[in-house]
C-alpha cells in the first residue's frame, strides 16, 4: 500500500468474551509515511496505551490490520514476530532503563540479545550515546541523571537495532520544560537523519503543535478526528483544534465596541490581512488579541478584533474573503458606550 511506513486498518482491540467483554479499540484507521510525526491524543482511558501496545505487537488485535513497510505483523509466528519488532523502537514514559546499569549498557541490551559482537556493540553504544547528546554520561547509572536524560538513553536504545519507526508513549509525561524541549527537539533530529516514521502518544497539546506533522483525536476507542496539523489548526470547527490553539489574554472591546474572534482557515491568509480589511471596509478595527503560530511554514492560530457593534458584519465578511472564520461563540456582547 504505497510508501508509507505504519498502516492501521480498522484495527479492534476486546479485551473479554461474552457480557464482560469490553471494546477499548474500534476501527481505528490511520497511516504515517517516512518523515512523518503523527500525534495521537486523548484523555486517561481513551485507550492510547493500548493502541501503543497493539503497534509494536505487545497486544495482539482482536481484529484489523497493523503493517510496517507492508508487512503484516499479526499473523507471524513467534519468531517472524520477533525480528519484526526490531523494526519498531519505543520510548516509554518513564524510559524504562534499568537501575542496576550505566547508560551504555541499557543501550547495549538489544544488541546483546540480537547476538551482536562486543566490538560492534560498543562501537554502536558510542555511536547512539554521541547522538542524543550523551557521550560523556556513557558510565553513569539512571540515578545519576536527570529525567530528560533518561528519556535520551531511552531513545539511543530504541534506535539501536536501527527501527524504521519510533513509538513515543507519553515520554514527556513528567518532564521539566527544557527536558521536554529537548526531547522534543531530539525526536525531530532523529526522524530528519533517519527518516523515521513517529508515532507520538500523548496528553499534553503543546508538545503536539511543536512537533507532529498529522495529529488524531482518540475518544472512548475512536478517532473522532485525524488530519494534518496545520488543517486542524486552521478549521474553527475542529475540537483538536481549538484545543491545540493557544488561547491568548482576555480581550475587552473599548465602550460601544464587540470583540470578534477570527480563526485562521486556509493557508492563503496575507500578513498584511488587517490593513486590507480596514481599507476595504473603512472601518478602524482595532487588534484586541493574537494567538498566532507557524507551523509547517503555515501561520494558525486566532486573533481577537475590536470593532464597532454596526461594522462588524461588513468587517468579518472582509475578513472571511482574506481567509479568516469568524468565530461567533467567540463574538462577546457589545460595551455600552
Amino acid at each position: 500500500m504505497g510508501t508509507d511506513v505504519i498502516e492501521v486498518e480498522r484495527l479492534t482491540k476486546v479485551f473479554g468474551t461474552g457480557p464482560a467483554a469490553t471494546t477499548v479499540l474500534r476501527d481505528v484507521t490511520f497511516r504515517v509515511a517516512p518523515g512523518e510525526i503523527f500525534a495521537v491524543v486523548g484523555p486517561s482511558g481513551a485507550g492510547k496505551s493500548t493502541l501503543a501496545h497493539c503497534l509494536n505487537l505487545l497486544e495482539r488485535p482482536t481484529s484489523g490490520r497493523v503493517a510496517i513497510g507492508g508487512q503484516e505483523l499479526a499473523g507471524l509466528r513467534a519468531g517472524e514476530l520477533r525480528a519484526a519488532r526490531r523494526r519498531i523502537g519505543t520510548v516509554f514514559q518513564s524510559s524504562s532503563l534499568l537501575l542496576r546499569r550505566t547508560a551504555a549498557q541499557n543501550v547495549a541490551l538489544p544488541l546483546k540479545y540480537l547476538g551482536v559482537t562486543r566490538t560492534e556493540s560498543r562501537a554502536r553504544v558510542a555511536e547512539l550515546l554521541d547522538r542524543v547528546g550523551l557521550a560523556d554520561k556513557a558510565d553513569h547509572y539512571p540515578y545519576q541523571l536527570s529525567g530528560g536524560q533518561r528519556q535520551r538513553v531511552g531513545i539511543a536504545r530504541a534506535l539501536a537495532l536501527r527501527p524504521k519507526v519510533l513509538l513515543s508513549d507519553e515520554a514527556t509525561s513528567g518532564l521539566d520544560p527544557d527536558s521536554t524541549a529537548q526531547y522534543l527537539d531530539l525526536l525531530r533530529n532523529v526522524r530528519d537523519e533517519l527518516g523515521l516514521a513517529v508515532v507520538l502518544i500523548t496528553h499534553e497539546m503543546d508538545t503536539i503543535v511543536r512537533v507532529a506533522d498529522s495529529a488524531a483525536r482518540l475518544d472512548h476507542g475512536v478517532f473522532a478526528e485525524q488530519g494534518r496539523l496545520v488543517d486542524l489548526l486552521a478549521d474553527p470547527d475542529s475540537e483538536l483544534g481549538g484545543a491545540l490553539r493557544a488561547s491568548g489574554p482576555a480581550a475587552v472591546p473599548s465602550p460601544g465596541s464587540v470583540a470578534v474572534r477570527l480563526t485562521y482557515r486556509g493557508t492563503t491568509v496575507p500578513a498584511d490581512w488587517l490593513g486590507r480589511v480596514v481599507l476595504e471596509t473603512g472601518v478602524p478595527v482595532s487588534l484586541l488579541s493574537a494567538s498566532v503560530q507557524a507551523v509547517a511554514g503555515v501561520s494558525v492560530g486566532t486573533v481577537t478584533v475590536g470593532v464597532s457593534d454596526g461594522d462588524a458584519a461588513r468587517v468579518t465578511a472582509a475578513a472571511r474573503r482574506l481567509g479568516l472564520q469568524p468565530d461567533d461563540a467567540g463574538t462577546r456582547e457589545a460595551v455600552p458606550a
